[in-house]
């Protein structure tokens, strides 16, 4: 007995001291309620009297593992700010400095995540590195865009069929949720999953289990954390009847927004020198740099495809440049009318966002001969968010006068 304190609030003083040292909670009253109180409170973990010794070593065993494995963490994550990024995410802007922290808060944890943000702003980076932060690294990391699979087949894709459960399947099949076991799940476009098989993924959040497709009542247990993603605002997208409201209040244990590349325009030119760097590795090429025009450029255009729509930006141009400094004339003419008025124009306008991504759309298509899967991976959204788009913006009446 603690004469002074319960443990409870002695692992809260421990964790106050800054670093806290690797805490095995014993007690001979143990319950489920306790065991989780005490593990959020900081405990590695929680043993009841009588103790098994077998347990205890095993325990300890781990404990050692883990004190490694946070001081390696730690090291990574020093190492990583001082250059300026996160994991394979770069940006020394507040708002960005706000994501890194929600990101190993995160990463300290088993809980769900829901990460939320424009096409392009790098959400699949974010689980990445949250994965790569945790003590799952060593674990698979699955992704699965729900978009992409059609709602007949979505239900396999998550939770595996039985041969015989349905035309075609011949085979036993594991879904993603057994792949990733012991590792982390990537559930990106969420709100774009048919409203069912969200019921089923609640169910699978809540109780650690789920049955293959055709796969009777027998139970597969599995230890996966799982990482959401939606380019929409949930609680806008629960008002469109397009995320389950219970489905948000479980994944929302960590919620992390990542901004829009035309909100955090400081770090244009430390991502546009990563991707230089990068395509130069890639192609054997010796681009420098930018021209400071060309970088003032790159600053005034909106972005509306976000980090990803400048990587492909910046890719092309260190093709056109060959070598020596990206100039102006090496970038696309869309970012460069995103830069000057229009003759009919005041001087100081901007073109709204919604018309970029029209014009963006309009560029994809053109690009790909029409060909909308083509465009869709060109723009990096799925052919469903597409069709949705040339509806919104009426694109096809758009084409055919431009053909006639």
């Amino acid at each position: 007995m603690l004469p002074e304190m319960d443990g409870l609030t002695l692992l809260q003083k421990l964790k106050e001291t800054g670093r806290p040292p690797i805490v095995l909670v014993v007690t001979g009253h143990g319950s489920v309620e306790s065991a989780v109180e005490a593990m959020r409170h900081g405990a590695f973990d929680y043993l009841t009297k009588p103790v098994d010794a077998t347990r205890l070593q095993v325990l300890l065993e781990k404990s050692i593992e883990q004190e490694s494995l946070s001081r390696e963490v730690n090291f990574l994550r020093h190492q990583l700010r001082q250059k300026g990024s996160f994991g394979q995410l770069v940006g020394q802007s507040r708002s960005m400095q706000e994501v890194y922290r929600w990101i190993e808060l995160a990463a300290t944890s088993t809980a769900p995540v829901l990460v939320y943000g424009e096409s392009g702003t790098g959400k699949e980076l974010v689980a990445r590195t949250i994965h790569d932060l945790s003590n799952r690294r060593n674990r698979p990391f699955v992704a699965i865009n729900c978009a992409a699979i059609p709602e007949t087949l979505i239900e396999s894709e998550l939770f595996g069929h039985e041969r015989g459960a349905f035309t075609g399947a011949t085979e036993r099949r594991l879904g993603c949720f057994e792949l990733a076991d012991g590792g982390t799940l990537f559930l990106d476009e969420i709100a774009e999953m048919d409203s069912n098989t969200q019921a089923k993924l609640l169910r699978v959040l809540q109780e650690g289990s789920f049955r293959r497709v055709g796969g009777g009542k027998s139970e597969i247990q599995v230890d996966v954390r799982v990482v959401a993603a939606t380019n929409r605002v949930p609680t806008e997208a629960i008002q469109a009847n397009q995320l389950r409201e219970d489905l948000f209040y479980r994944l929302n244990v960590f919620s992390i927004h990542l901004p829009p590349l035309r909100d955090r325009k400081d770090d244009i030119p430390l991502l546009a020198r990563t991707f230089i760097e990068e395509f130069n590795r890639q192609d054997n090429r010796q681009v420098r740099g930018l021209v400071p025009d060309t970088e003032k450029d790159l600053e005034r255009y909106m972005w509306p495809g976000n980090v990803r729509e400048l990587r492909n930006v910046i890719q092309r141009a260190v093709v056109l440049s060959g070598s020596g400094l990206i100039a102006s004339e090496h970038l696309p003419d869309n970012v460069l009318r995103g830069t000057v008025p229009s003759s009919g124009a005041a001087a100081g306008s901007v073109t709204p966002i919604r018309e970029m991504e029209r014009d963006l759309i309009l560029r994809a298509l053109d690009e790909t001969n029409q060909d909308k899967r083509k465009a869709a991976q060109l723009l990096g959204i799925s052919l469903k968010t597409l069709y949705n788009k040339l509806a919104k913006y009426g694109i096809q009446a758009v084409k055919s006068a431009r053909l006639t």
